[in-house]
């Protein structure tokens, strides 16, 4: 039998699925146009039912490799691959709806769910508009605003703590070193051969590794939801709404228990946009002066995790967009490699980061 045939078998089947669970969620009626993807394997329509309107989320059960058990070791999960090292959600949609559920009883506006079957992958969840701050922004929605905005909504999530979410299907972990060094570790394994068209020796990926550890382990320990997507590209601009609710929040099925410091990083060194260095002084500040009033913040060891997280991040970003590019044909990513790359430069003229810079002067020269 044909690859062809077995994907149009496939895509029957899955057309079948959808059209069974729009109808037990009464949306079996429903006008539906699509909207556009991210790098995930998910996939997204608008849906209209007269005056009714909603997103369905259609994320394929068995589309990825397989999430991150709760009780399996680092061994095991490197065994499992990349999603169970990486402590990604993968395909467990019971994950988007947990969390879901934590943010919004926190204050913050994440979609609510109006119907999910985890076992067949979709959800019917709520339409936040398009007014992504990545749009909205070139439109002329104030930027200070729209980051004030977003840096407090992050100072409420943090001062609400939600309980990590623990359902009968997802349990959120934590964002541990095992984690971290998986993601960091994209650069030898996708990066290096991008750029120098061979792949990495092992013995320099250790050079890397025992470069990169030591800042690792000085990170102050996870401590609160962090949604590990949270930027421009991810954050709704919905101002008819009030307060800390004006910021729509999608794309946090892969949150984890972590350092507080991290969606900052995600927010102000993005991959996708600009952000003036003068803007992101300002709203660290505005978080620091936020955080400082609930007491028991240490400014300092914040601005060092920021530092350490920000080459963490955007080590992975460039790992991950190398592998867009070169293992799935998606060459439009590479077009944010120079953002990547100076927004990492400036965290490795952190101290802490002395020893990271010094390999990756050793080995890409000027470039960094």
């Amino acid at each position: 039998m044909s690859s062809t045939h077995l994907k149009s078998e496939a895509e029957r089947t899955r057309a079948e699925e959808r059209r069974d669970f729009l109808r037990r969620a009464g949306w079996g009626a429903a006008l539906a146009a699509p909207l556009a993807g991210d790098a995930s394997t998910r996939r997204y329509e608008r849906l209209a039912l007269g005056t009714r309107k909603a997103v369905l989320m259609d994320a394929p059960p068995a589309a990825e490799s397989a999430a991150c058990p709760p009780a399996a070791t680092p061994d095991e999960r490197r065994r499992l691959g990349y999603n169970a090292m990486a402590r990604l959600a993968g395909p467990n949609l019971n994950a988007f709806v947990a969390i879901s559920d934590a943010l919004r009883g926190a204050g913050l506006s994440a979609p609510e769910i109006f119907a999910a079957e985890p076992s067949t992958g979709f959800a019917l969840i709520e339409d936040l508009g398009d007014d992504l701050y990545a749009r909205a922004i070139p439109r002329g929605a104030p930027e200070a605003e729209l980051y004030a905005a977003a840096i407090d909504a992050l100072l409420a999530l943090h001062e609400a703590a939600p309980t990590p979410p623990k359902t009968a299907g997802y349990e959120m972990l934590a964002y541990d070193a095992t984690a971290m060094e998986a993601e960091a570790m994209l650069v030898p394994d996708w990066y290096w051969p991008h750029l120098k068209g061979a792949p990495a020796s092992d013995d320099l990926k250790a050079e890397y590794h025992a470069a990169f550890a030591p800042a690792l382990a000085r990170l102050t320990p996870p401590s609160t939801i962090v949604l590990r997507d949270y930027h421009a590209e991810n954050l709704l601009w919905l101002p008819a709404r009030l307060g800390i609710s004006r910021v729509g929040v999608i794309d946090f099925q892969d949150g984890l228990v972590g350092n507080s410091a991290y969606d900052l990083v995600s927010l102000l060194e993005d991959a996708r946009r600009d952000v003036g260095e003068d803007l992101a002084e300002a709203m660290i500040r505005r978080y620091a002066a936020g955080a400082l009033a609930r007491g028991g913040f240490d400014e300092e060891a914040f601005r060092r995790d920021y530092a350490i997280l920000g080459a963490q991040r955007n080590a992975k970003i460039l790992g991950i967009f190398a592998r867009l590019v070169n293992r799935d044909r998606k060459p439009k990513y590479a077009e944010f490699f120079p953002r990547v790359e100076a927004h990492f430069r400036r965290d490795l003229a952190h101290g802490e980061l002395a020893p990271l810079a010094a390999f990756f002067r050793r080995h890409f020269g000027d470039r960094f």
